[in-house]
């Protein structure tokens, strides 16, 4: 028996055989059209990133699973989501990218490289002596996920100290100390570099705000590649501007694509980028490997893998 599937991305007539082997019905649709959900009743899976705002999960009776193509799961409406409906995610797809980024990023931060990119804009020689070693830094991640994990592994070779905070304290590979989130604040005032890679929850909204940056070290640097509203902006940009924040590497905010008005555009120590660090030419090849694993599994009857606790929110 023929099981519908809708997606939102055209992954091209070669792997969409593969689907169609495994004895799926294949219905594409883009996100960005009006959906008729009384024509997609019998539709049994949806592998999409975010069609939310067109598309009313509520009314698709024979709904069983949503296979997101990202990692974070904020874009699903949970009240429209009934409790029979499995949702699984990209967990780990785009780590390596990320990974690289926050490597990136560092070293941009510390060798003012942004800086003097600017400078070749104006044709300006000046050479710059405010440069940073990375060697004998301290490197802080709040979350310790796939995302810090390729993080800290890339880390190895430059002599830093890396430190993670996690829900419990475990231990985790690639990484020298490991602390509970609740323990945070007397920690984290340690770290030169403080790397944001925790999931948005209802508890990690505006985590990072005045009190919370007022326990770091000044003069720390400060890169956020998770979600923007884990951010407190207006906190971020004061800190930022009194010199308490050094510098800032931002990939996500709290609304994007960033408004022009938005003061961080202005500011010369933070270097803004599209929410762009999951990028590579692997991407597709990853996330359709999840998405193939999830689809033979659904069929089969077994669990799917990247499984997400909605209560948990990751």
């Amino acid at each position: 028996m023929m099981t519908k599937v809708l997606f939102t991305h055209d992954y091209g007539e070669e792997k969409f055989n593969l689907i169609r082997d495994m004895g799926y019905e294949i219905v594409y649709l883009r996100e960005d059209v009006e959906f008729n959900e009384e024509e997609l009743k019998d539709i049994e899976v949806l592998v999409c990133y975010n069609p939310f705002k067109n598309l009313d999960i509520s009314k698709l009776d024979n709904l069983k699973l949503i296979q997101l193509s990202s990692t974070g799961i904020d874009q699903i409406p949970r009240d429209r989501l009934k409790k029979d409906v499995t949702v699984s995610n990209n967990k780990g797809g785009y780590s390596i990218p990320i990974g690289e980024w926050i490597i990136m990023s560092i070293l941009n931060l510390m060798k003012n490289t942004y800086k003097l990119f600017r400078q070749q804009q104006d044709k300006k020689w000046k050479m710059n002596k405010r440069c940073l070693e990375i060697y004998g830094k301290k490197v802080g991640f709040l979350g310790t996920g796939t995302l810090a994990a390729e993080g800290a592994k890339r880390l190895q070779g430059f002599g830093t100290e890396i430190t993670g905070f996690n829900t419990n304290g475990r231990i985790v590979d690639n990484m020298d100390l490991c602390y509970s989130l609740k323990d945070v604040h007397e920690v984290i005032g340690k770290c030169d570099v403080v790397v944001c890679t925790l999931p948005y929850t209802e508890e990690t909204h505006e985590l990072i705000n005045n009190d919370f940056i007022s326990k770091m070290k000044d003069g720390v640097l400060f890169i956020n590649v998770s979600r923007g509203m884990l951010v407190n902006e207006k906190d971020l940009i004061k800190n930022l501007k009194n010199g308490k924040i050094k510098g800032a590497a931002l990939d996500v905010f709290y609304e994007e694509p960033l408004p022009k008005d938005n003061e961080l555009w202005n500011l010369e120590n933070v270097i803004i980028s599209p929410h762009n660090s999951w990028m590579s030419e692997m991407r597709n090849e990853r996330r359709f490997k999840g998405i193939i694993e999830n689809l033979r599994r659904y069929k089969e009857g077994r669990e799917v893998i990247n499984k997400v606790d909605m209560k948990e929110g990751y």
